[in-house]
């Protein structure tokens, strides 16, 4: 909708009045010509006048402001030329101006149809486009020529005014059919715009031909001519104010457009042997002769030109088709062409070099007899498949080709080929073939390393998982699973040959235990190396359980038989197994997982033995890493507690020293000591609580010496603190920090942990003694080397295990071992503390012998601090 005020209104109420002015005039019956040139005059200038002022608003497209100024000053030349036609009917000259001007306008609203195309041709193109445009002007004239103009110029006495009156509209002639396929093709948001200049020129040169065969009649030309060309430009004035848009494709008008010369200059050849076939006999015109044989001319010049471009083509396709051979075979592959059945027509020297057959032993011979049968007929389908698409954007145009050709010696090898169709057009493939017997030997070598250990040359646990999974999803589709173990085994002590002779040498002794576990189970086990010192073992006993314990003993005894050789030095080792059954719809990881427990728990015990896989065993791992859990969040949230048993002088009695004792409330569940500290040991979280303890005890004690208390403190370790980083430096740090005097304090450890890593735990041990720390061996007699380590460490203190000093009083044996130890510690000067004291009689009998210090239940229970304040200063009566 147009509003009033929108500058498009006076436009349109121009375009209307003119129409209608225009047509008033007709009727009325006015001079036709003055009439004509008047209307086409006010027409042309009206859409001069709104295409500048259309091309001054801003637009989005350049091209469509330039195209819009080129047609308006079209228009207004054109205007021009017909204010200036009614005046020159009198005068050759005029008439002669005013056709230029007229014509020089068309030439203008053409231009600017091109430029609002916005079409970008190469110069090949546009002179093809150029020849197509004169063909159809030059058809259309000999069309014309035998239909109308012949008879016109039989009557026209001179020929040269014939000529000069119909040059203006055949050359606007020529100047629409060049602009017609550039603007119909065109999709550009000026497309109705360049639809509106086409309407125009090819009004406008009906209405020049009209005029000039008028004009050469001596009479006025048609009042139908006269409209159209007014009626075009008003369209023209119409068009930029519309909104532009851009027009979808369709291929199709291109392609008719493309054929329209070549229609025209049939129509016209047939139109001229039909005239001559009909026996009229006139002179030869020498102007109708020249246009047909420029047609025939021009049409001879697009042959050979088109000749020219297929040979170019088939030369570069040639070129090519030679160049992708030299490329193939440069690197290393094959390339011959069969046809569809095989038969070989033409193959590369390479296949000489690859395979070892001469070409000319291939030429005419098939494909099929150098592949292997089993490959042949999914190639055969594959082939016959390209065979039977004749589209050439099909998938099938092209496929790939994996199989086995058969080398001159004998050999199959891996190839892999790509069929295409032959580029000649003929029922011919091109195939280039390449030999992947190297990356077919990487693959598998990658595959290998991939499931395999690189040490001992044995599956590894990737394979082993994979093939634990098939087997027992084998047993599951209806079989029983009960017959399906897994064996887990672990070397004793293996860490040590690292340790001491070299990963180099562990390495090598890995192998050497694997040679023997090989050697022990069936060929249908599967054996693989877990990884580290691990072994699994992968069994189908097809029988009873037994087997697999019976296999899991050989495995034990395998490995311990006889020492290994390494390093010019027998290294004795032997083995933890576990062993775990399948059961219905376990999955591969678990029954792998018990494995792994059966072997930790053969471990725990000692090692060199076989343990089977309970369910009790999983629900202590489980608990323990519960209870792991549990114990680094009582750290963070402080849930321990320490208590002090009292040590007195059994001389005395009186309180000399204090013990201090790690106790855990979780929550308000008392949690035995024996129950938390070996897990704590294993997790390593023995280490930050004892370090609590010695902190939070040493300040404790240290207030009490400040009261004028002189009593001492004693702590247990664990092997885990004596070997853990800067544990003398800890010490040392909380005397710092409390003030408790370094002799004050007593660290206490049991024998075991003199015998384990006993360098270093000396080493540690002295460096505390150095600090001037007490030290006591706790559990004293149990162990397996005390007197040797009390000659090699500083010891101050040795604590009688509480087994000897529950059988005083009743059994002799262990009164007499007590008496010896009170003896031995007297004679070496060391301080004699006796634990577990719970009756009468066992304190009346230290007292004999000459213990010097004891505690237990009948001296003083574990307490509090608070508890531990009211002795202060008192003794304790027993």
């Amino acid at each position: 909708m147009i509003r009033w005020r929108d500058p498009r209104a006076p436009l349109t109420a121009a375009v209307a009045i003119g129409a209608a002015g225009f047509a008033a005039a007709l009727l009325v019956g006015g001079p036709a010509l003055l009439t004509g040139s008047v209307a086409g005059f006010l027409a042309a200038l009206l859409a001069a006048a709104s295409l500048l002022i259309a091309s001054i608003q801003p637009v989005e497209h350049r091209t469509m402001a330039m195209g819009t100024r080129w047609m308006g000053g079209g228009a207004a030349v054109w205007a021009v030329g017909m204010a200036v036609r009614p005046f020159a009917v009198s005068s050759s000259f005029m008439s002669s101006f005013a056709d230029l001007l007229v014509l020089l306008g068309t030439v203008l609203t053409g231009g600017g149809a091109l430029i609002a195309a916005g079409r970008k041709l190469p110069a090949m193109a546009v002179l093809r486009h150029l020849a197509g445009s004169y063909l159809c002007a030059a058809s259309l004239f000999l069309i014309a020529w035998v239909a109308v103009l012949r008879h016109v110029y039989d009557e026209t006495a001179d020929p040269a005014l014939f000529t000069f009156a119909l040059l203006p509209p055949m050359l606007a002639l020529v100047v629409t059919c060049a602009v017609i396929p550039s603007v119909v093709t065109g999709r550009s948001a000026a497309w109705p715009l360049g639809m509106a200049g086409v309407a125009v020129l090819a009004t406008t040169t009906v209405a020049g031909m009209a005029s000039a065969m008028a004009r050469l009649d001596g009479g006025p030309p048609p009042a139908w001519s006269l409209t159209l060309a007014p009626l075009a430009f008003l369209l023209l004035a119409a068009i930029p104010w519309t909104r532009p848009r851009e027009m979808p494709a369709v291929p199709l008008v291109g392609a008719l457009i493309s054929l329209v010369p070549s229609v025209l200059v049939a129509v016209a050849t047939c139109t001229m042997l039909v005239h001559l076939a009909s026996g009229t006999r006139q002179q030869p015109v020498t102007g109708v002769v020249v246009v047909a044989a420029s047609v025939v001319l021009l049409l001879l010049l697009r042959v050979f030109v088109l000749s020219g471009a297929n040979l170019r083509l088939r030369t570069l396709v040639s070129l090519g088709d030679k160049q992708l051979r030299d490329l193939a075979e440069s690197t290393g592959d094959v390339v011959l062409i069969c046809d569809y059945d095989g038969k070989v027509h033409e193959i590369g020297a390479g296949v000489e070099a690859t395979y070892g057959y001469h070409p000319d032993e291939l030429v005419g011979g098939s494909i099929f007899d150098y592949i292997h049968p089993e490959d042949v007929p999914q190639i055969k389908s594959s082939l016959l498949a390209m065979g039977l698409d004749d589209d050439e954007s099909a998938d099938s145009g092209a496929c790939m080709i994996a199989c086995r050709v058969r080398g001159a010696d004998g050999t199959w090898r891996p190839t892999e080929s790509v069929a295409t169709r032959h580029a000649s057009g003929e029922d011919q493939l091109l195939v280039t073939t390449r030999d992947v017997s190297d990356e077919e030997a990487l693959r598998n070598q990658v595959a290998h390393l991939t499931f395999h250990d690189g040490v001992t040359g044995l599956p590894n646990r990737s394979y082993f998982e994979e093939r634990t999974r098939e087997v027992l999803t084998g047993h599951g589709s209806g079989h029983s699973t009960g017959h399906v173990a897994v064996i887990f085994l672990d070397l004793d002590g293996f860490t040590s040959v690292n340790d001491s002779v070299g990963h180099a040498s562990g390495d090598y002794l890995l192998g050497q235990a694997a040679r023997r576990l090989r050697g022990a189970v069936r060929p249908d086990d599967t054996l693989a190396r877990w990884g580290g010192d691990e072994f699994a073992v992968l069994v189908e006993t097809g029988g009873e359980a037994q087997h697999a314990v019976d296999l899991a003993e050989r495995l034990v005894r395998a490995v311990s038989q006889e020492p290994f050789r390494v390093a010019d030095r027998d290294v004795a080792l032997t083995a933890s197994v576990g062993v775990a059954f399948a059961e219905d719809e376990l999955p591969a990881g678990d029954l792998i997982r018990n494995a792994d427990v059966a072997m930790a728990r053969a471990k725990e015990l000692g090692g060199r033995r076989v343990e089977v896989f309970a369910a009790q065993m999983h629900a202590d791992v489980v608990r323990r890493l519960e209870l792991a859990a549990d114990l680094q969040r009582a750290l963070i949230e402080q849930q321990f507690a320490i208590e002090y048993q009292p040590v007195v002088d059994l001389a005395t009695s009186r309180v000399t020293a204090v013990e201090a004792l790690v106790r855990w409330w979780r929550g308000s569940v008392f949690v035995p000591p024996d129950q938390f500290l070996g897990p704590a040991e294993d997790t390593g979280l023995i280490v930050p609580l004892g370090e609590w303890i010695l902190r939070e005890s040493c300040r404790e004690v240290a207030a009490w010496r400040a009261s004028s208390w002189d009593i001492g403190l004693s702590l247990n370790l664990s092997a885990r603190q004596i070997t853990a980083p800067r544990f003398v430096e800890t010490v040392e740090e909380a005397l710092e920090e409390s003030g408790l005097p370094a002799s004050a304090l007593t660290l206490e450890v049991i024998e075991e942990m003199l015998v384990e890593d006993a360098e270093e735990t000396i080493k540690r041990l002295s460096e505390l003694r150095a600090l001037g720390v007490r030290l006591a061996i706790d559990d004293f007699g149990t162990g397996y080397a005390s007197l040797a380590f009390l000659r090699q460490l500083p010891v101050d203190m040795i604590k009688i295990d509480p087994s000897f000093v529950s059988g005083l009083g009743r059994d002799d044996t262990l009164t007499l071992l007590t008496r010896t130890i009170v003896r031995l510690g007297h004679d070496l000067g060391l301080v004699v503390v006796a634990e577990g004291i719970e009756r009468p009689e066992q304190l009346e009998l230290l007292r004999e012998m000459g213990c010097t210090r004891g505690q237990g239940f009948l001296v003083a229970r574990p307490m509090a601090a608070r508890g531990v304040d009211s002795l202060m200063r008192t003794s304790l009566t027993v």
